[in-house]
C-alpha cells in the first residue's frame, strides 16, 4: 500500500485531474488517494459560511459561483457516454437544503458541516472520472472511518477506533485505487469534523500509519521542499533530503509545503514522505526520513504572516513564572488559540499567534480580567534554520525587530509587516 495526496492546486481543473489519472497509471499495487478541495474552494466556502452566519442571503450567489466552477470542471471531463455532473448535483443539493432549512449559531460547528463539502465534491468527481477512464477505483467517505472528538475545526483523532475501522474498510476493498477525502473526519455519532486548515496532508499520514504504508507521496505545484519561498526571496534551492525533525520545525515555523501534524504518524513507523511535483512527476523531489539530510548546511528561510504579538503582564508586577504562566496558557487553550512563539521574562509573557479576530477578542477580554494586555497587529515571524550571520542579515536588514529568539540551529524574529508598495 502506498498513499498519494493531491492538493487543491493539482486538481483545480479538468487537465489537472487528467494528470492525476496519468500519475496513477504508473502506480502498481494498492493505492490510497487522498484529495483536497479543488483550487480555492475552501476559501470560497468560508465566504459562503460567513455570509450565511450573518443572515446575508448573498451567500446564495457565492454558492452558485462555486457550483458553476465545479460544473465546468465536470463538463471538461465528461463525454457522450459519461455525464460526471450527477454526483456534484446531488451533493450541492444536500448543502443547499442544509443552508436553506437551518440557522447557524455555533461558528466552529457550522464551519465543519459546510466547508467539508469541498472535499466531498472533489473526491466524488475524481472517483467518477477514474472509473469512467477504466481504473479499478472505489470512493470511500472517510467521515465514517477516521473518528475524532468533537473539537470542531481542529479535531483530535481517536486513534484506536479509527485504526479498527480504517483497517477493516480498506482491507475489504477489492479495488486497486481507493479515493477518499483529506481534511475531514467524523465523530462516533456521525457528525462531520475537520482536522485543521490544510489538514489533508495529516489525513494521508494517518492512513499511512494505520495501514502500514510503504510510503506517502504528496503531490504539489513545487519541486519539493525549498529552502525559501521563491515568491519572497530569490535563489531558492531544493532540499533533496531532510530529517523528520527538520520537517516538523519547518512546517511549524510556517513553511506551507506540508501540515505540521503530518510528520509524527510517519516518524512513529519510519514511513518515508516524498514531496514531488505533479507538473514533473519524474523529478526527484524531496524525501523526508530519519536521516539528517545532505543539505545540512544550507540555510532555510521561513516567513509566517498574519501574526499578532500579545504581551501579558501581571497588574501587580508579580513574577509570571509558576501559577501565572499556567493560568495564562490555560486561557489560550480554552479559547482554542495555538501559540506559534512564546518568550517569558520576569514580569511578562510574550506570545505570537495566528490572527483570528473573534478568538483573539475573546482571549483579550478574558485575560484582561486579571492582567494587563498589550499587542501588535500586522507582524510576521521570520525563521532562519541553520543560520549564519550572512543568512540572518539577508532577511532582517532594515526591518523593525520586536522580539528575537536564538538557539544553536534556529533563530526567530518577530518583525513588523513591511508596508505594501
Amino acid at each position: 500500500m502506498v498513499v498519494y495526496k493531491f492538493g487543491g492546486a493539482s486538481v483545480k481543473d479538468a487537465n489537472g485531474i487528467r494528470n492525476l489519472a496519468s500519475i496513477l497509471r504508473q502506480t502498481g499495487g494498492k493505492t490510497a488517494v487522498v484529495i483536497s478541495a479543488f483550487g480555492k474552494t475552501t476559501n470560497a466556502l468560508e465566504k459562503v459560511l460567513k455570509a450565511w452566519m450573518e443572515g446575508n442571503n448573498g451567500y446564495r450567489e457565492y454558492l452558485k459561483e462555486i457550483y458553476e466552477y465545479h460544473q465546468s470542471v465536470a463538463a471538461g471531463l465528461s463525454d457522450e457516454k459519461n455525464n460526471l455532473r450527477k454526483g456534484i448535483d446531488r451533493l450541492f443539493a444536500l448543502l443547499t437544503e442544509y443552508l436553506e432549512t437551518k440557522k447557524g449559531e455555533d461558528y466552529d460547528y457550522e464551519y465543519d458541516q459546510v466547508v467539508s463539502f469541498g472535499e466531498l465534491w472533489s473526491t466524488t468527481l475524481v472517483a467518477d472520472y477514474l472509473l469512467s477512464a477504466g481504473h479499478s477505483v472505489e470512493w470511500v467517505d472517510i467521515r465514517n472511518y477516521l473518528i475524532t472528538d468533537d473539537r470542531y475545526r481542529d479535531a483530535d483523532v481517536l486513534w484506536s477506533e479509527s485504526a479498527s475501522r480504517i483497517r477493516s474498510r480498506f482491507a475489504r476493498s477489492g479495488k486497486q485505487i481507493i479515493v477518499t477525502q483529506g481534511f475531514i473526519g467524523g465523530t462516533a455519532i456521525g457528525t462531520t469534523t475537520t482536522l485543521g486548515r490544510e489538514g489533508s496532508d495529516y489525513t494521508a499520514a494517518i492512513l499511512a500509519n494505520i495501514l502500514d504504508a510503504e510510503k506517502v507521496v504528496v503531490w504539489k505545484d513545487v519541486p519539493g521542499f525549498l529552502n525559501c519561498d521563491p515568491k519572497w526571496l530569490d535563489g531558492a534551492v531544493r532540499l533533496e533530503e531532510i530529517s523528520y525533525k527538520e520537517a516538523v520545525e519547518m512546517s511549524f515555523s510556517g513553511a506551507k509545503v506540508i501540515h505540521p501534524k503530518t510528520i509524527k504518524p510517519l516518524h512513529n513507523k519510519n514511513i518515508p514522505l516524498y514531496i514531488k511535483s505533479f507538473l514533473d512527476p519524474l523529478s526527484e523531489g524531496t524525501v523526508v526520513t530519519s536521516a539528517p539530510g545532505d543539505a545540512y548546511n544550507i540555510p532555510v528561510f521561513i516567513r509566517k504572516e498574519n501574526q499578532m504579538l500579545i504581551s501579558v503582564l501581571p497588574i501587580d508586577f508579580s513574577f509570571v513564572m509558576g501559577d501565572n504562566l499556567s493560568l495564562v496558557f490555560h486561557v489560550f487553550m480554552v479559547q482554542g488559540i495555538k501559540v506559534n512563539l512564546v518568550q517569558a521574562s520576569a514580569v511578562s509573557i510574550n506570545v505570537c499567534v495566528d490572527y483570528e479576530p473573534q478568538r483573539i477578542r475573546n482571549l483579550i477580554e478574558e485575560l484582561s480580567k486579571e492582567y494587563k494586555v498589550i499587542y501588535n497587529e500586522d507582524v510576521e515571524i521570520i525563521t532562519v534554520m541553520r543560520h549564519t550571520p550572512e543568512a540572518v542579515q539577508k532577511v532582517i536588514s532594515g526591518r523593525e525587530i520586536l522580539l528575537e529568539q536564538k538557539t544553536r540551529r534556529v533563530v526567530r524574529f518577530v518583525v513588523r509587516k513591511e508596508p505594501q508598495n
